[in-house]
């Protein structure tokens, strides 16, 4: 039998929710039509979607809407097929979703009353222990009433919240996006990644001129840091070499503090003493360091000063000769080239390090006007694939789906 053709779409974005059965509720705000959205982002991880909708939110959308999105039947009423037991029983489902949820069904699931679909799917997931998250929608003045405060009061420790947003007087429901990466903070766990060892650089390096004096670069360390914190919600054993970047480290991953470019490559050579799945080499490392840097402070009364610089190694270049089985991501940036240009010389540096994969990016004067966006080209033996202009956390979301997508392909290869 051939499968509904929306589930096409399942895990084109990330396999982190790959296998996870997932109950979303729908309740009757006008928000309900957000939850379509929502539905086909969980898929694109990997759920199984399977959609709880009250009369009111069937009187904003039609029940084949969600059919249509989810490729599975849609639970409007409970019949003598138990329907409440088959997706909130113990065990049968593995989160469930409130999506946007009304002051009405928090106050059912509060009070423990269960005379709608919803309201009794709640009701069962509750006392079986699936776990529930929230994501509330009505107007302000209602949010603020005390007995909806004291409902959630109440619930705060038993499900799990995600905050609306306050605006023009109401309390919104968080848009799907949100809801999306605090379903994946919580229970996203990459079944490709998933107890991976992976290499991070990350940061600037600082070459030393004299004892208060550096050379340095612009670099603050955030697209490794922020890769980084992605394979650890991957479920990833992540150890980050981090130069001295403004961006704060990630919760769960093993931090190996450097400043100089020496100092990364030799704890690049030290970690790799042990086994790593992946080595992603984010950090921009100095390119050259000063020859006989000065041991006492240079004093300043000259007009000038002359330094004599020599190359650092490149340590992209020493990965495969200690590991030549690591899947291997490099970094290369150009200044004001064209994308012809960017990505041959990228393809040149990708040939001689032999990494698996590069993350070409061109940082001259349309990134500098705006250093929190970027704009990346991910390239292998085969294509690229271009981010577009977006914010560097977007950025790094897309830069870990193409390694897992690329690692995973790589991985059935051999």
């Amino acid at each position: 039998m051939r499968k509904h053709p929306s589930l096409d779409i399942v895990s084109s974005d990330g396999t982190e929710l790959a296998g996870r059965k997932i109950v979303l509720c729908i309740t009757g705000s006008v928000a309900a039509y957000k939850s379509i959205e929502l539905a086909r982002l969980l898929m694109r991880h990997g759920a199984d979607v399977t959609c709880v909708a009250s009369k009111a939110a069937t009187d904003l959308i039609k029940p084949s809407y969600f059919k249509w999105a989810t490729g599975n039947d849609v639970i409007t009423k409970l019949t003598g097929d138990l329907e409440h037991i088959k997706v909130a029983d113990y065990r049968q489902s593995d989160l469930i979703v409130v999506y946007p949820c009304t002051a009405n069904t928090l106050g059912k699931l509060a009070q423990g009353i269960d005379d709608t679909p919803i309201s009794t799917v709640l009701s069962v997931g509750f006392g079986s222990g699936i776990p529930i998250i929230i994501s509330l929608a009505m107007h302000r003045a209602m949010y603020e009433n005390p007995a909806v405060l004291r409902n959630i009061e109440f619930l705060s420790d038993k499900v799990s919240f995600v905050s609306p947003q306050f605006v023009e007087g109401k309390a919104k429901a968080a848009e799907p996006e949100q809801v999306l990466e605090f379903i994946l903070g919580k229970h996203g766990v990459s079944e490709v990644l998933k107890g991976t060892s992976v290499l991070i650089t990350a940061g600037p390096t600082t070459e030393h001129i004299d004892p208060v004096r550096v050379i340095t670069n612009r670099s603050s360390g955030k697209t490794g840091v922020l890769l980084a914190q992605e394979f650890v919600s991957a479920g990833a054993k992540v150890t980050l070499i981090y130069g001295p970047g403004t961006e704060p480290v990630p919760k769960g991953a093993k931090i190996v503090r450097v400043e100089t470019g020496m100092e990364m490559l030799e704890a690049v050579k030290r970690e790799m003493r042990r086994r790593f799945d992946i080595t992603i080499l984010a950090a921009a490392v100095s390119d050259y360091t000063v020859e006989r840097p000065s041991r006492r402070k240079i004093k300043s009364d000259s007009s000038r000063l002359t330094l004599t610089m020599k190359k650092t190694p490149k340590i992209i270049n020493e990965v495969k000769r200690i590991q030549g089985e690591t899947f291997l991501v490099g970094f290369k940036a150009e200044t004001d080239v064209s994308r012809e240009r960017l990505i041959q010389s990228t393809r040149k540096k990708m040939q001689e390090s032999r990494a698996d994969m590069m993350v070409a990016n061109d940082i001259g004067m349309a990134y500098r006007k705006n250093p929190d966006r970027n704009n990346v080209v991910v390239i292998d033996s085969e294509k690229e694939a271009e981010s577009g202009w977006r914010e560097k956390d977007k950025i790094a979301k897309f830069i870990f789906k193409q390694i897992e997508r690329r690692f995973n392909l790589k991985r059935k290869q051999t």
